[in-house]
Protein backbone atom coordinates (compact mmCIF):
# COMPACT_ATOMS: atom_id res chain seq x y z
CA UNK A 1 0.00 0.00 0.00
CA UNK A 2 2.83 2.37 0.80
CA UNK A 3 4.48 1.68 -2.54
CA UNK A 4 1.22 2.35 -4.37
CA UNK A 5 0.79 5.62 -2.51
CA UNK A 6 4.33 6.71 -3.43
CA UNK A 7 3.70 5.90 -7.10
CA UNK A 8 0.48 7.93 -6.95
CA UNK A 9 2.21 10.94 -5.37
CA UNK A 10 4.97 10.81 -8.00
CA UNK A 11 2.44 10.76 -10.84
CA UNK A 12 0.40 13.58 -9.30
CA UNK A 13 3.48 15.80 -8.98
CA UNK A 14 4.34 15.09 -12.62
CA UNK A 15 0.84 15.96 -13.87
CA UNK A 16 0.71 19.12 -11.79
CA UNK A 17 4.05 20.24 -13.21
CA UNK A 18 3.02 19.76 -16.85
CA UNK A 19 -0.43 21.30 -16.12
CA UNK A 20 -2.25 18.69 -18.22
CA UNK A 21 -4.77 17.85 -15.51
CA UNK A 22 -5.72 21.53 -15.19
CA UNK A 23 -6.45 21.77 -18.91
CA UNK A 24 -8.39 18.53 -19.36
CA UNK A 25 -9.83 18.24 -15.89
CA UNK A 26 -10.97 21.81 -15.19
CA UNK A 27 -10.44 24.48 -17.87
CA UNK A 28 -11.81 22.62 -20.92
CA UNK A 29 -15.00 21.20 -19.35
CA UNK A 30 -15.76 24.40 -17.45
CA UNK A 31 -15.22 26.53 -20.54
CA UNK A 32 -17.34 24.34 -22.81
CA UNK A 33 -20.10 24.13 -20.22
CA UNK A 34 -20.17 27.93 -20.05
CA UNK A 35 -20.21 28.27 -23.85
CA UNK A 36 -22.97 25.69 -24.38
CA UNK A 37 -25.17 27.06 -21.59
CA UNK A 38 -24.78 30.65 -22.79
CA UNK A 39 -25.33 29.87 -26.47
CA UNK A 40 -28.11 27.29 -26.09
CA UNK A 41 -29.53 28.28 -22.73
CA UNK A 42 -32.05 30.68 -24.26
CA UNK A 43 -33.41 27.85 -26.43
CA UNK A 44 -33.67 25.12 -23.83
CA UNK A 45 -34.76 27.23 -20.84
CA UNK A 46 -38.29 28.48 -21.33
CA UNK A 47 -37.96 30.94 -18.48
CA UNK A 48 -35.39 32.85 -20.55
CA UNK A 49 -37.78 33.37 -23.47
CA UNK A 50 -39.02 36.91 -24.01
CA UNK A 51 -42.18 36.61 -26.12
CA UNK A 52 -44.48 39.51 -26.95
CA UNK A 53 -47.77 39.47 -28.81
CA UNK A 54 -49.79 42.44 -29.98
CA UNK A 55 -53.57 42.74 -30.03
CA UNK A 56 -55.77 45.10 -32.05
CA UNK A 57 -59.45 45.35 -31.05
CA UNK A 58 -61.30 46.99 -33.96
CA UNK A 59 -64.55 45.36 -32.87
CA UNK A 60 -65.03 46.59 -29.32
CA UNK A 61 -67.78 44.02 -28.73
CA UNK A 62 -68.43 41.42 -26.06
CA UNK A 63 -66.83 38.51 -27.91
CA UNK A 64 -63.66 40.47 -28.63
CA UNK A 65 -63.46 41.51 -24.97
CA UNK A 66 -63.98 37.89 -23.94
CA UNK A 67 -61.06 36.73 -26.08
CA UNK A 68 -58.77 39.41 -24.66
CA UNK A 69 -59.83 39.15 -21.00
CA UNK A 70 -60.39 35.40 -20.71
CA UNK A 71 -57.72 34.06 -23.08
CA UNK A 72 -54.85 36.49 -23.63
CA UNK A 73 -54.70 38.28 -20.28
CA UNK A 74 -54.56 35.07 -18.15
CA UNK A 75 -51.66 33.81 -20.28
CA UNK A 76 -50.02 37.20 -19.87
CA UNK A 77 -50.51 37.03 -16.08
CA UNK A 78 -48.90 33.59 -15.97
CA UNK A 79 -45.78 35.02 -17.59
CA UNK A 80 -45.96 32.93 -20.75
CA UNK A 81 -45.81 36.07 -22.88
CA UNK A 82 -46.63 39.78 -22.74
CA UNK A 83 -49.55 41.47 -24.48
CA UNK A 84 -49.14 44.88 -26.11
CA UNK A 85 -52.35 46.67 -27.20
CA UNK A 86 -52.20 48.41 -30.58
CA UNK A 87 -54.50 50.93 -32.17
CA UNK A 88 -54.80 49.84 -35.81
CA UNK A 89 -53.96 47.20 -38.36
CA UNK A 90 -51.35 49.50 -39.90
CA UNK A 91 -49.56 49.81 -36.56
CA UNK A 92 -49.75 46.05 -36.11
CA UNK A 93 -48.21 45.45 -39.55
CA UNK A 94 -45.35 47.83 -38.87
CA UNK A 95 -44.48 46.73 -35.35
CA UNK A 96 -44.81 43.04 -36.16
CA UNK A 97 -42.71 43.41 -39.28
CA UNK A 98 -40.04 45.30 -37.30
CA UNK A 99 -39.84 42.45 -34.82
CA UNK A 100 -41.17 44.36 -31.81
CA UNK A 101 -43.67 41.53 -31.32
CA UNK A 102 -43.67 37.96 -32.58
CA UNK A 103 -47.26 38.15 -33.84
CA UNK A 104 -50.42 40.26 -33.48
CA UNK A 105 -54.04 39.21 -32.95
CA UNK A 106 -56.45 41.36 -34.99
CA UNK A 107 -60.13 41.32 -34.01
CA UNK A 108 -61.92 42.94 -37.00
CA UNK A 109 -65.01 45.15 -36.77
CA UNK A 110 -68.23 43.15 -36.61
CA UNK A 111 -66.52 40.15 -35.02
CA UNK A 112 -68.80 40.00 -31.96
CA UNK A 113 -71.99 40.49 -33.97
CA UNK A 114 -71.02 37.73 -36.40
CA UNK A 115 -70.23 35.30 -33.59
CA UNK A 116 -73.49 36.09 -31.81
CA UNK A 117 -75.52 35.57 -34.98
CA UNK A 118 -73.75 32.33 -35.84
CA UNK A 119 -72.23 33.88 -38.95
CA UNK A 120 -68.68 33.26 -40.20
CA UNK A 121 -66.14 35.27 -38.21
CA UNK A 122 -62.38 35.19 -38.00
CA UNK A 123 -59.46 36.32 -35.83
CA UNK A 124 -56.57 37.46 -37.99
CA UNK A 125 -53.02 36.61 -36.90
CA UNK A 126 -50.24 38.78 -38.31
CA UNK A 127 -46.95 36.92 -37.84
CA UNK A 128 -43.34 38.02 -38.03
CA UNK A 129 -41.52 36.19 -40.82
CA UNK A 130 -38.50 35.67 -38.55
CA UNK A 131 -40.61 34.08 -35.78
CA UNK A 132 -42.46 31.21 -37.49
CA UNK A 133 -42.67 29.11 -34.33
CA UNK A 134 -44.17 31.84 -32.15
CA UNK A 135 -46.48 32.86 -34.97
CA UNK A 136 -47.74 29.29 -35.09
CA UNK A 137 -48.30 29.42 -31.32
CA UNK A 138 -50.45 32.51 -31.83
CA UNK A 139 -52.45 30.72 -34.53
CA UNK A 140 -52.97 27.81 -32.16
CA UNK A 141 -54.27 30.12 -29.41
CA UNK A 142 -56.73 31.76 -31.80
CA UNK A 143 -57.72 28.38 -33.21
CA UNK A 144 -58.39 26.97 -29.75
CA UNK A 145 -60.68 29.89 -28.95
CA UNK A 146 -62.47 29.55 -32.28
CA UNK A 147 -62.97 25.84 -31.64
CA UNK A 148 -64.53 26.57 -28.25
CA UNK A 149 -66.92 29.12 -29.79
CA UNK A 150 -67.88 26.69 -32.54
CA UNK A 151 -68.58 24.00 -29.95
CA UNK A 152 -70.91 26.30 -28.02
CA UNK A 153 -72.74 27.43 -31.16
CA UNK A 154 -73.14 23.89 -32.45
CA UNK A 155 -74.51 22.76 -29.08
CA UNK A 156 -77.00 25.64 -28.92
CA UNK A 157 -78.25 25.22 -32.49
CA UNK A 158 -78.62 21.47 -31.97
CA UNK A 159 -80.65 22.04 -28.80
CA UNK A 160 -82.88 24.63 -30.45
CA UNK A 161 -83.43 22.44 -33.50
CA UNK A 162 -84.39 19.42 -31.44
CA UNK A 163 -86.59 21.34 -29.00
CA UNK A 164 -88.26 23.45 -31.69
CA UNK A 165 -87.77 26.59 -29.59
CA UNK A 166 -87.12 29.97 -31.18
CA UNK A 167 -83.86 31.69 -30.23
CA UNK A 168 -84.47 33.92 -27.20
CA UNK A 169 -81.60 36.02 -25.79
CA UNK A 170 -83.11 35.63 -22.31
CA UNK A 171 -82.72 31.83 -22.43
CA UNK A 172 -79.50 31.58 -24.46
CA UNK A 173 -77.21 32.87 -21.71
CA UNK A 174 -78.15 30.11 -19.18
CA UNK A 175 -77.78 27.54 -21.95
CA UNK A 176 -74.29 28.83 -22.73
CA UNK A 177 -73.42 28.41 -19.06
CA UNK A 178 -74.65 24.82 -19.12
CA UNK A 179 -72.60 24.05 -22.21
CA UNK A 180 -69.46 25.47 -20.61
CA UNK A 181 -70.12 23.47 -17.43
CA UNK A 182 -70.01 20.16 -19.31
CA UNK A 183 -66.73 18.33 -18.69
CA UNK A 184 -64.94 17.76 -22.02
CA UNK A 185 -64.22 14.11 -22.89
CA UNK A 186 -60.51 14.86 -23.31
CA UNK A 187 -58.57 17.23 -21.08
CA UNK A 188 -54.94 18.18 -20.60
CA UNK A 189 -53.72 17.96 -17.00
CA UNK A 190 -50.42 18.49 -15.18
CA UNK A 191 -48.62 15.41 -13.91
CA UNK A 192 -45.59 15.26 -11.63
CA UNK A 193 -42.78 13.58 -13.55
CA UNK A 194 -40.54 10.93 -12.01
CA UNK A 195 -37.49 12.83 -13.25
CA UNK A 196 -36.98 16.45 -14.08
CA UNK A 197 -35.53 18.15 -17.12
CA UNK A 198 -32.31 19.85 -16.09
CA UNK A 199 -31.71 23.51 -16.78
CA UNK A 200 -29.26 24.35 -19.56
CA UNK A 201 -26.53 25.34 -17.10
CA UNK A 202 -26.93 22.14 -15.09
CA UNK A 203 -27.26 19.86 -18.10
CA UNK A 204 -24.18 21.11 -19.94
CA UNK A 205 -22.15 21.35 -16.74
CA UNK A 206 -22.90 17.71 -15.97
CA UNK A 207 -22.49 16.60 -19.60
CA UNK A 208 -19.09 18.22 -20.04
CA UNK A 209 -17.95 17.01 -16.63
CA UNK A 210 -18.75 13.35 -17.37
CA UNK A 211 -17.31 13.66 -20.90
CA UNK A 212 -13.94 15.01 -19.76
CA UNK A 213 -13.85 12.67 -16.79
CA UNK A 214 -13.32 9.84 -19.29
CA UNK A 215 -10.36 11.81 -20.68
CA UNK A 216 -8.91 12.94 -17.36
CA UNK A 217 -8.56 9.51 -15.74
CA UNK A 218 -6.16 8.41 -18.48
CA UNK A 219 -3.38 10.37 -16.77
CA UNK A 220 -3.11 7.64 -14.15
CA UNK A 221 -3.62 4.23 -15.73
CA UNK A 222 -2.01 5.40 -18.98
CA UNK A 223 1.19 5.78 -16.95
CA UNK A 224 1.70 2.01 -17.15
CA UNK A 225 2.34 2.27 -20.89
CA UNK A 226 4.43 5.40 -20.43
CA UNK A 227 6.64 3.63 -17.87
CA UNK A 228 7.25 0.88 -20.43
CA UNK A 229 7.97 3.31 -23.25
CA UNK A 230 10.37 5.36 -21.12
CA UNK A 231 12.00 2.14 -19.86
CA UNK A 232 11.40 3.14 -16.25
CA UNK A 233 9.27 0.05 -15.73
CA UNK A 234 12.52 -1.93 -15.24
CA UNK A 235 13.31 0.17 -12.15
CA UNK A 236 9.86 -0.33 -10.71
CA UNK A 237 10.06 -4.09 -11.25
CA UNK A 238 13.53 -4.22 -9.76
CA UNK A 239 12.29 -2.52 -6.59
CA UNK A 240 10.92 -4.66 -3.74
CA UNK A 241 7.28 -4.05 -4.67
CA UNK A 242 4.71 -6.28 -6.29
CA UNK A 243 3.28 -5.80 -9.77
CA UNK A 244 -0.16 -5.36 -8.25
CA UNK A 245 1.16 -2.43 -6.22
CA UNK A 246 2.33 -0.75 -9.43
CA UNK A 247 -1.11 -1.24 -11.04
CA UNK A 248 -2.85 -0.12 -7.86
CA UNK A 249 -0.68 3.01 -7.65
CA UNK A 250 -1.61 4.03 -11.20
CA UNK A 251 -5.27 3.31 -10.47
CA UNK A 252 -5.07 5.52 -7.37
CA UNK A 253 -3.70 8.32 -9.53
CA UNK A 254 -6.67 8.06 -11.91
CA UNK A 255 -9.09 7.87 -8.99
CA UNK A 256 -7.74 10.96 -7.21
CA UNK A 257 -7.46 13.02 -10.41
CA UNK A 258 -10.97 12.05 -11.52
CA UNK A 259 -12.53 12.68 -8.13
CA UNK A 260 -10.74 16.01 -7.65
CA UNK A 261 -11.63 17.33 -11.12
CA UNK A 262 -15.29 16.38 -10.71
CA UNK A 263 -15.47 18.00 -7.28
CA UNK A 264 -13.96 21.23 -8.64
CA UNK A 265 -16.35 21.19 -11.60
CA UNK A 266 -19.42 20.66 -9.42
CA UNK A 267 -18.44 23.55 -7.15
CA UNK A 268 -17.22 25.77 -9.99
CA UNK A 269 -20.28 25.37 -12.21
CA UNK A 270 -22.56 25.93 -9.23
CA UNK A 271 -20.86 29.21 -8.31
CA UNK A 272 -20.03 30.50 -11.81
CA UNK A 273 -22.82 29.14 -14.02
CA UNK A 274 -25.66 28.69 -11.55
CA UNK A 275 -25.88 24.92 -12.08
CA UNK A 276 -28.19 23.05 -9.69
CA UNK A 277 -26.76 19.58 -9.11
CA UNK A 278 -29.14 18.53 -6.35
CA UNK A 279 -28.58 16.77 -3.03
CA UNK A 280 -24.81 16.91 -2.24
CA UNK A 281 -24.62 13.33 -0.98
CA UNK A 282 -26.54 12.05 -3.99
CA UNK A 283 -24.23 13.98 -6.32
CA UNK A 284 -21.19 12.55 -4.51
CA UNK A 285 -22.52 9.01 -5.07
CA UNK A 286 -23.04 9.69 -8.79
CA UNK A 287 -19.59 11.26 -9.11
CA UNK A 288 -17.95 8.30 -7.39
CA UNK A 289 -19.79 5.92 -9.72
CA UNK A 290 -18.73 8.00 -12.73
CA UNK A 291 -15.06 7.84 -11.72
CA UNK A 292 -15.31 4.04 -11.38
CA UNK A 293 -16.88 3.79 -14.85
CA UNK A 294 -14.21 5.96 -16.45
CA UNK A 295 -11.43 3.98 -14.78
CA UNK A 296 -12.93 0.70 -15.99
CA UNK A 297 -12.87 1.86 -19.61
CA UNK A 298 -9.32 3.21 -19.23
CA UNK A 299 -8.12 -0.11 -17.85
CA UNK A 300 -9.56 -1.92 -20.89
CA UNK A 301 -7.86 0.52 -23.29
CA UNK A 302 -4.52 0.23 -21.49
CA UNK A 303 -4.72 -3.56 -21.41
CA UNK A 304 -5.13 -3.83 -25.18
CA UNK A 305 -3.12 -0.83 -26.45
CA UNK A 306 0.53 -1.09 -27.39
CA UNK A 307 1.69 2.50 -26.92
CA UNK A 308 0.58 5.51 -24.84
CA UNK A 309 -0.34 7.37 -28.04
CA UNK A 310 -2.57 4.55 -29.22
CA UNK A 311 -4.22 4.30 -25.82
CA UNK A 312 -4.84 8.05 -25.68
CA UNK A 313 -6.41 8.07 -29.14
CA UNK A 314 -8.62 5.08 -28.35
CA UNK A 315 -9.71 6.60 -25.06
CA UNK A 316 -10.64 9.87 -26.79
CA UNK A 317 -12.69 8.05 -29.43
CA UNK A 318 -14.48 5.94 -26.85
CA UNK A 319 -15.13 8.95 -24.61
CA UNK A 320 -16.72 11.00 -27.39
CA UNK A 321 -18.74 8.10 -28.83
CA UNK A 322 -20.16 7.26 -25.39
CA UNK A 323 -20.88 10.94 -24.76
CA UNK A 324 -22.76 11.34 -28.04
CA UNK A 325 -24.77 8.14 -27.54
CA UNK A 326 -25.44 9.11 -23.93
CA UNK A 327 -26.91 12.47 -24.85
CA UNK A 328 -24.11 14.67 -23.52
CA UNK A 329 -24.25 16.99 -26.55
CA UNK A 330 -27.92 16.74 -27.47
CA UNK A 331 -30.93 14.90 -26.03
CA UNK A 332 -31.48 11.37 -27.35
CA UNK A 333 -35.06 10.16 -27.75
CA UNK A 334 -35.99 7.25 -25.51
CA UNK A 335 -37.58 5.36 -28.42
CA UNK A 336 -35.81 3.64 -31.28
CA UNK A 337 -32.40 2.06 -31.60
CA UNK A 338 -30.56 5.18 -30.45
CA UNK A 339 -32.64 5.29 -27.30
CA UNK A 340 -31.77 1.68 -26.50
CA UNK A 341 -28.08 2.23 -27.25
CA UNK A 342 -28.10 5.33 -25.06
CA UNK A 343 -29.09 3.26 -22.04
CA UNK A 344 -25.91 1.21 -22.47
CA UNK A 345 -23.75 4.25 -21.69
CA UNK A 346 -22.86 5.53 -18.22
CA UNK A 347 -23.34 9.08 -19.47
CA UNK A 348 -27.08 8.63 -20.00
CA UNK A 349 -27.54 7.12 -16.55
CA UNK A 350 -25.39 9.79 -14.94
CA UNK A 351 -27.57 12.54 -16.43
CA UNK A 352 -30.71 10.60 -15.59
CA UNK A 353 -29.54 10.30 -11.99
CA UNK A 354 -29.12 14.07 -11.79
CA UNK A 355 -32.63 14.46 -13.20
CA UNK A 356 -33.93 12.25 -10.42
CA UNK A 357 -32.08 14.33 -7.85
CA UNK A 358 -33.57 17.49 -9.35
CA UNK A 359 -37.03 16.36 -8.25
CA UNK A 360 -35.89 16.65 -4.64
CA UNK A 361 -35.98 12.87 -4.11
CA UNK A 362 -32.85 12.95 -1.94
CA UNK A 363 -30.01 10.45 -1.79
CA UNK A 364 -32.21 7.48 -2.66
CA UNK A 365 -32.92 9.07 -6.05
CA UNK A 366 -29.27 8.68 -7.07
CA UNK A 367 -28.89 4.98 -6.28
CA UNK A 368 -30.55 3.31 -9.32
CA UNK A 369 -28.54 5.35 -11.84
CA UNK A 370 -25.35 5.26 -9.77
CA UNK A 371 -25.58 1.48 -9.50
CA UNK A 372 -25.59 1.06 -13.28
CA UNK A 373 -22.78 3.59 -13.78
CA UNK A 374 -20.60 1.85 -11.19
CA UNK A 375 -21.51 -1.58 -12.59
CA UNK A 376 -20.33 -0.42 -16.02
CA UNK A 377 -16.91 0.34 -14.54
CA UNK A 378 -16.74 -2.84 -12.48
CA UNK A 379 -17.52 -5.05 -15.48
CA UNK A 380 -15.12 -3.32 -17.87
CA UNK A 381 -12.42 -3.12 -15.20
CA UNK A 382 -12.87 -6.81 -14.42
CA UNK A 383 -12.42 -7.70 -18.09
CA UNK A 384 -9.21 -5.67 -18.20
CA UNK A 385 -7.70 -7.60 -15.31
CA UNK A 386 -7.21 -10.63 -17.54
CA UNK A 387 -4.69 -8.69 -19.69
CA UNK A 388 -3.46 -5.78 -17.61
CA UNK A 389 -0.67 -7.94 -16.16
CA UNK A 390 1.13 -8.07 -19.50
CA UNK A 391 1.58 -4.31 -19.41
CA UNK A 392 3.61 -4.48 -16.19
CA UNK A 393 6.77 -5.74 -17.83
CA UNK A 394 9.87 -4.20 -19.42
Amino acid sequence: MRAAALIMLKDLRQRVRDRSIFLWGIIAPLGLAAIFSLVLGGITDTQNLDISYGVVDEDGGAQAALFIEEVLEPLNDEGLFTIEPMGSEAEADQRTGDGEVEATFLLPAGFSDAVGAGQPASILVIGNVDSPTFSQVARSIAGQYAGQVNTINASLFTYLALSGEAPDPATLEPLVGEVLAVTPPLTLVDSEAASKQLSAATFYSAAMAILFLFLTVQFGVLGLLEERQNETMRRLLAAPISRRSIIFGKALTSFVIGLASMAILVIGTTLLLGAEWGDPLGVAILVLAGVIAAMGIMFVVTAFAKTPEQAGNLQSIIAFVLAMLGGAFFPVAAEGILGRLSLLTPHAWFLRGLGDLATGSGVEGAFPAALYVALFGIVTGGIAQFRIGRVVRP
